[in-house]
């Protein structure tokens, strides 16, 4: 009976054998096969436990590849472990190339790192037996764990030594496999990316295949140039060249000749062809050939005579030193050099240019001048240089070695610019930079310079310095309501008011908009500075009398000084911004001093986000809707959902405060989720109510689009509520591009592929957009709303505006204009092509109920009036 069970044994050990074989040859997921192989082991040996890891040669690493017996903690401790000696019973292994047994993980210091775990999980034993793959290369570890002590049982050597050649196996075929995936995809780039013109021919010369530059030099599609005979392209009188040369590479001879070709638009290119035989097992099945344009080689060469002439006429200054002389000597100076520099030739000549450079010349540009020079390399850089009289000019000069044909480099043509006029205006743009421009005080730029000048001169206990963080209170409702010119007035007049309060300050800064920082060095005592924001306020509660309007505004200072708990100068404006907040939450018009108290605020935040997740729980969100009108028709072709939470203490609660919040606890997914379903819901009931087609548009956060089942979850709501995914769209900004690009890029083309749109929020104030925005698989910009508020009196903002739209429309994308909130930004942006509006100009965020009522009310009229 006995020898009958261990006979049903063995054959169930060899099924097992050749069901993982089976496995292997139907090249299935290595993870699923190692699991296998770890799950047939563990059946056969009584108590054992077993995992297999894979050897990262590059990184000298060993990963778990699977371990389904070990204990889930253990596996994620151990899913990577160095090679080395003593890293662990495994790493070891790895590291000898040889059996390495440990009868006590408990007591062996290589396990030192594993050891409180093991005891934890009751691992008592490990053996780990090294992987090779063919001539001797090292490609994992298979290990056998069991939870006595003890070593591995002699009688079970058979049994592993076919398991770890069958768990190498697995792996090289494996390894095989994404080797010969990267050589396609190598070979494959090689044809598709190369800049010159690859094209295969069957022995006939028939076109097989064609990569874009041959398209794009013929002016065929690649359907129209398959199955094209080559004479058919070339021009008549090159046809004897082309076939002797074709004749000989199908001959097995490899060919270099030039030929010229008619493209389908007429023009005749100049081609230097190689052609090389295709061999299959030794037998030529066609030629490859890759064809260089050199049709205007010539015309180059031509204007290479044309520029030695035109050097001596040239605007720029241009000179030519001797490369071969070490004294770099100048051989040629032309007559815009003279007039810049004021010498004659006879003076310079022979010179090396060193004569231009004065006390003042940067000696840290002049040495990388002279190390490129020494590198023979092109080199640009912008230097002060003197006039023959003395005075200076800035001079920005390109360097560039000439070599001769054998590579020498021979001489140094030079081209010299005076741009003393160009750095002047820098100056005033470095200027610009450096200050707000509504009000022309430093913006925060300089005051951290400022700050931080002054925190080093005074430091934590020497004299007193201070930080008043000033903001207007209920500023926004005079832009709201008398515009955005009014509002800027005001703020160049409280400005005005600020530097003559503040005469001692070191600088008084505007943050922009209508926050006002004044950093105050050498005051007595707290009550001079009491003093001085009492002053303060008493200056800014006066009325203002600005076109016509008398405005009355107060102000909200927060104060904070320096004290040894300061952790640095920026920390100081940290911390008067929050005094300042709480002087506003007393009612404005006031005065708050910053204590270390005041970091309790922060508790805020936690009982925030324990609100916001019964929030969550309970939906106790709105969604708001705002047109989204067609510059075509004038009529509204979709809406943005806009969430808004209606908190039953503090009201509606702006989601600047909880969305960033919920993205940085993770609530976000949950909140984003209810938006996509909640407006899906209304808008399909909203168009089957109306019979209309409108779209809705979302904002995704950057967290919840990179989940890793965001499509799924949408497509799957989509499915749910019925809404067509033709009629919504998703706005996402450009940050979310910032994290793992290529998969955000991926996402992207599986939702056009759904017929999603996507568009671009907030355009123009990030940095990747120029450099993302050609890949990007998407059918809108939307103009971000700081650039709209002043595009009829800022010519920047407009300059910025205008450039978006067309460089938009040239990509073939539309564009939104959101935050239009006056006739002169409609007029505008309609002038200048914008495909959609949004703003206040048309209309406010509302509920579902009052959307219906509106597009009943007021649809018709607002599509009369803006078509």
């Amino acid at each position: 009976m006995a020898k009958g069970g261990k006979l049903q044994s063995q054959v169930m050990e060899e099924n097992t054998f050749l069901a993982i074989q089976d496995m292997i040859a139907r090249d299935m997921a290595l993870d699923d096969v190692l699991v296998a192989i770890c799950r047939m082991i563990e059946s056969q040996l009584a108590g054992a436990m077993s995992s297999v890891m894979v050897f990262d040669k590059s990184a000298q690493l060993l990963h778990l590849k699977a371990g389904p017996g070990l204990p889930e903690a253990y596996r994620v401790a151990a899913r990577q472990v160095p090679v080395g000696p003593d890293f662990g019973i495994c790493g070891t292994a790895a590291h000898r190339c040889e059996i390495v047994a440990c009868p006590d993980i408990l007591e062996d210091p290589r396990c030192a790192c594993f050891r409180e775990l093991a005891e934890r999980e009751n691992l008592r034993a490990c053996t780990s037996y090294p992987i090779f793959g063919g001539g001797d290369r090292l490609l994992g570890t298979f290990a056998l764990y069991y939870r006595v002590p003890g070593l591995p049982d002699a009688r079970h050597d058979e049994l592993i030594e076919k398991v770890t050649a069958l768990t190498a196996v697995a792996i090289e075929r494996c390894q095989e496999r994404r080797a010969l995936r990267e050589s396609e995809q190598r070979y494959r780039s090689l044809f598709t990316q190369n800049p010159d013109c690859v094209y295969s021919l069957d022995r006939q010369g028939v076109f097989g295949s064609a990569n874009s530059t041959a398209c794009r030099l013929t002016g065929l599609s690649e359907p129209a140039l398959l199955g094209r005979h080559y004479s058919e392209l070339v021009v008549p009188d090159d046809l004897p060249t082309a076939e002797a040369a074709f004749q000989r590479a199908v001959a097995g001879d490899p060919q270099h000749y030039k030929v010229r070709i008619l493209n389908t638009w007429g023009n005749q290119l100049t081609l230097d062809v190689t052609n090389l035989p295709i061999l299959v097992d030794g037998v030529v099945e066609g030629v490859y050939g890759i064809a260089k344009d050199v049709t205007y080689r010539e015309i180059r060469e031509t204007e290479l005579r044309i520029l030695r002439r035109s050097v001596e006429s040239a605007t720029n200054g241009i000179v030519i030193a001797d490369a071969q002389n070490r004294e770099l000597p100048l051989i040629y100076v032309n007559e815009p050099f003279l007039a810049m520099t004021g010498y004659t030739r006879e003076e310079v000549l022979g010179c090396n240019a060193r004569f231009l450079n004065g006390p003042e010349t940067d000696a840290a540009v002049l040495a990388l001048v002279r190390e490129r020079l020494a590198q023979q390399q092109d080199v640009q850089a912008t230097l002060l240089n003197y006039r023959k009289d003395g005075t200076t000019f800035w001079n920005d000069m390109f360097l560039s070695p000439v070599p001769s044909e054998s590579g020498e480099i021979t001489h140094y043509i030079g081209m010299q610019h005076d741009v003393t006029g160009k750095r002047n205006r820098e100056a005033q743009l470095e200027y610009q930079a450096n200050h707000e421009p509504v009000t022309g005080l430093p913006n925060r730029t300089l005051l951290e310079k400022c700050l931080a000048a002054a925190y080093e001169h005074v430091g934590l206990s020497g004299p007193l310095l201070a930080v008043l963080y000033v903001d207007l209170d209920d500023f926004k409702p005079v832009n709201d309501t008398l515009g955005y010119m009014v509002g800027d007035e005001l703020l160049r007049r409280v400005a005005h008011r600020l530097g003559a309060v503040i005469s001692t300050v070191d600088m008084l800064a505007s943050l922009g908009g209508d926050e006002f920082v004044a950093v105050l060095r050498g005051m007595a005592d707290e009550l001079s500075i009491v003093a001085l924001v009492e002053q303060t306020l008493r200056k800014l509660d006066r009325p203002y009398r600005i076109g016509g309007h008398d405005i009355h505004v107060t102000a909200s200072i927060g104060i904070a000084i320096n004290n040894e708990n300061l952790r640095g100068p920026v920390e100081l404006v940290h911390h008067a911004d929050m005094a300042m907040y709480l002087a506003k939450r007393q009612g404005g018009n006031t005065y708050h001093w910053y204590t270390p108290e005041m970091t309790a605020t922060m508790n805020e935040r936690v009982v925030l986000r324990r609100e916001l997740h019964k929030a969550i729980e309970a939906e106790s969100f709105e969604l708001h809707y705002q047109p989204l009108v067609s510059a075509t028709t004038g009529g509204i072709e979709g809406f943005e959902a806009l969430i808004r939470w209606r908190h039953l203490e503090k009201g509606l609660v702006s989601p600047a405060t909880f969305i960033p919040l919920a993205e940085q606890t993770g609530q976000i997914e949950a909140i984003g989720e209810w938006v996509i379903r909640r407006a899906c819901r209304d808008i399909v009931a909203l168009n089957r109510a109306r019979g209309t087609q409108y779209t809705v548009a979302v904002n995704i956060s950057p967290l919840q689009f990179h989940l890793r089942d965001f499509l799924e979850r949408l497509l799957a709501t989509l499915a749910e509520t019925g809404m067509p995914a033709d009629c919504f769209a998703i706005e996402l900004t450009e940050g979310v591009l910032m994290e793992n690009a290529a998969s955000a890029i991926a996402t992207l083309n599986a939702l056009r592929e759904k017929g999603i749109e996507v568009s671009i929020d907030d355009f123009g104030t990030g940095f990747s957009s120029l450099s993302y925005l050609k890949r990007l698989p998407i059918s809108k910009v939307k103009i971000d709303r700081s650039f709209i508020r002043e595009i009829a009196v800022q010519k920047e903002d407009a300059a910025i505006v205008q450039g978006i739209i067309t460089m938009s429309h040239h990509l073939g994308l539309r564009v939104v204009a959101e935050g239009i909130e006056c006739d002169s930004q409609y007029a505008f942006l309609a002038r200048h092509g914008c495909d959609v509006f949004q703003g206040y100009l048309f209309a406010r965020p509302m509920k579902i109920g009052a959307l219906m009522s509106y597009l009943d009310d007021y649809a018709p009229a607002l599509g009369n009036k803006w078509a």
